[in-house]
């Protein structure tokens, strides 16, 4: 048969059946979401998930975790101990069949698991077959048993290497450089983060963290102790220790009563913005859910019950909205659910009608005792609520102007924008650039048919401290959404971003490599994350990556990103180059900044993107908050691994 007829030869023998673990490396996206560096950090939460589900029914207490020098991930508990015994139906060890077959697991019996995170029975046999190499250790009933596996698949049988007087199971594991292609290498940051958050979620666990990739001047490995006994109270002062409370302390229930149980807690403090998290089985439900329906529902009901009865309200000449009673409110709402139906674009909103009630109910009655208890605090929040209705009608009339002004809205683009010629938004992008002058420069070097330019004049309004009309009162920040072509606030959400009209899918932003430079990026991803947040979790924004030095000898020359790449291009060029040190955009020409900045072909973009909502929302707090002292210490404490120009 020619090579072209078995090409047009669709029959039975086209069809692949691929097995569970086979299946799970052609497609595994499927599984965890993605092979970069979200998907990669994904393996290490599915494990640690499964000595949660254990800490959670009450068979254990603490966690280990720890980055190992040759970059591999180990996981160890104290709970009972994957069962090593034999599997009736398999016919091998139960520990075998849970880390080797999909779908295996003691999270659908619910006489071991009442609830379970993760991903519900799939985890660890996941990151087996994406690993390179794993081995499984468990300490069971007095004997240490072990197996260890390729890519999923069992090298031999689960065997007995000793006894032990503790309890537990060991996992490590190596991720696979041929699924991972973008990156094998962990964040300290992204899972010390997760970490805590844990901690927070369940209290009275304790969680060890180590990186034993670094070493300190002691010789002792970079590590943290996560440990909570109040839980999401002490989760939300962690969160709001750089915000200004306005009542005397955070508010909080534990309903453990029924079949779903209810955690919540929760603090008002002077600031503008709202910020509630939620989560399922520890599941951050980022795109909220039923859950997060049933808080706002009660809260606004108990709220607006309250302020009618006091009195307040009577000279107010317009009705309070929904979004009234949650300006300056962080809140958390945690909830166990036996059988979590997600729903969203990311599988991460909760579906389930019957959580809705619960929870509504036990908000209502935790803000109706509080309210009671403490008229002060009360008072304080329904003049806050009072503020924040004042301050929407004027944020809606400065929202207004700024639809008038855009595409959509009939008006015209900024007379600071250089637009490009491409039509379709999925292939142009737009430069954020700071200043005049480096704004030139950029329009002198873009490609026009697909890359525009927005300059910035100076350093934008900080949102975090202003008003909401004030921020739309903003030109630039004006100028941004007229160029953007989106707008903030619908009828039914006055919080909603258009993000269909996005006239550009990639948002660069394109500063100086020096510290003026880096504040004027963390104040635009400030108002981005604040009134864009939708930008980020789409991927459309980035941060360009200017060079730091220019290396000259002769007709040779080296763009250099830092001092180590510097020092390696003298060196290649005898030791004796000419080194210019770009202090801005300004100093590079048209040329320069389209070869080194500009150029798909050579660029380097770095995509903003958030692993931690609530993580994310502290730090914005901190950096961009009147508190100077956490400032200065996230500073000191980051400068170590950060390169800060002085």
């Amino acid at each position: 048969m020619s090579e072209e007829i078995k090409k047009n030869n669709y029959s039975a023998d086209s069809i692949q059946a691929l097995e569970g673990m086979e299946h799970v490396r052609m497609r595994p996206s499927m599984y965890i979401g993605d092979v970069g560096v979200r998907g990669l950090h994904h393996l290490v939460y599915e494990v640690v998930d499964n000595s949660i589900d254990e800490a959670m029914g009450g068979h254990c207490d603490t966690i280990s975790v720890a980055i190992n020098e040759d970059g591999s991930v180990t996981v160890e508990d104290n709970g009972r101990g994957i069962p090593v015994d034999l599997h009736k139906k398999e016919g091998v060890s139960a520990l075998e069949v849970v880390m080797t077959k999909i779908g295996a697991g003691g999270k659908f019996d619910k006489d071991s698991y009442k609830v379970s995170g993760g991903l519900h029975g799939v985890g660890v046999s996941v990151v087996n077959a994406l690993s390179v190499h794993m081995k499984s250790t468990v300490f069971r009933e007095g004997k240490i048993y072990e197996q260890e596996y390729e890519r999923g698949k069992s090298l031999y049988p689960v065997k007995q290497i000793g006894e032990t007087d503790k309890r537990g199971t060991r996992q490590t594991f190596f991720p696979d450089d041929t699924i991972f292609t973008q990156t094998t290498e962990f964040s300290y940051d992204t899972l010390s983060a997760r970490m805590r958050e844990l901690s927070f979620l369940n209290k009275g666990i304790t969680i060890t963290f180590t990186d034993k990739r670094e070493v300190d001047e002691k010789g002792e490995f970079r590590s943290e102790v996560f440990h909570s006994t109040e839980g999401l109270k002490e989760y939300i002062r962690y969160l709001d220790g750089n915000r200004e409370p306005i009542v005397s302390h955070v508010i909080s229930m534990d309903h453990d009563k029924g079949e779903i149980p209810v955690e919540v807690a929760l603090i008002y403090n002077t600031s503008y913005t709202e910020n509630i998290f939620s989560y399922v089985n520890n599941i951050n439900t980022h795109e909220g859910g039923t859950h997060l329906q049933g808080f706002r529902s009660g809260l606004t009901r108990t709220l607006k019950k309250y302020a009618d009865a006091s009195g307040l309200l009577d000279k107010l000449k317009f009705e309070i909205a929904g979004d009234d009673f949650r300006e300056g409110l962080t809140a958390i709402i945690s909830v166990k659910v036996a059988e979590p139906q997600f729903e969203g674009q990311t599988k991460t909103k909760l579906g389930n009608r019957e959580v809705v009630s619960p929870v509504s109910q036990a908000v209502g009655e935790m803000l109706e005792n509080y309210l009671e208890e403490n008229p002060n605090d009360a008072k304080l929040i329904i003049q806050k609520v009072i503020l924040a209705a004042q301050a929407r009608h004027a944020a809606k009339k400065a929202r207004e102007m700024v639809q008038r002004k855009t595409v959509m809205g009939g008006g015209g683009l900024p007379g600071k924008l250089s637009d490009c010629s491409e039509q379709d938004p999925a292939r142009c992008e737009v430069y954020l650039v700071e200043g005049d002058s480096a704004g030139g420069t950029a329009k002198q070097g873009r490609d026009r048919n697909f890359q525009a330019i927005l300059p910035l004049r100076g350093k934008i309004l900080n949102v975090e401290k202003a008003m909401h009309h004030k921020v739309f009162e903003n030109e630039e920040i004006r100028n941004i959404f007229t160029a953007l072509g989106v707008t903030v606030g619908t009828a039914e959400d006055s919080k909603a971003l258009n993000i269909e009209k996005l006239r550009y899918h990639k948002v660069i932003i394109m500063c100086d490599a020096d510290v003026d430079g880096s504040h004027i990026s963390t104040l635009i991803l400030t108002f981005f994350f604040r009134f864009m947040k939708e930008l980020i979790e789409e991927g459309h924004v980035y941060i360009a990556a200017p060079p730091l030095y220019l290396v000259k000898k002769g007709n040779k020359k080296e763009y250099a990103w830092n001092d180590v790449q510097r020092d390696q291009a003298n060196e290649r060029m005898g030791g004796s180059a000419a080194i210019q040190r770009y202090k801005g955009l300004g100093e590079m020409n048209a040329e320069q900044l389209w070869e080194t900045t500009m150029d798909p072909n050579f660029r380097t973009l770095r995509q903003v993107t958030i692993d931690s909502l609530a993580e994310a929302d502290r730090v914005f707090s901190m950096l961009m908050g009147d508190e100077v002292p956490p400032r200065r210490e996230f500073i000191e404490k980051n400068a170590v691994y950060a390169n800060i120009d002085a």
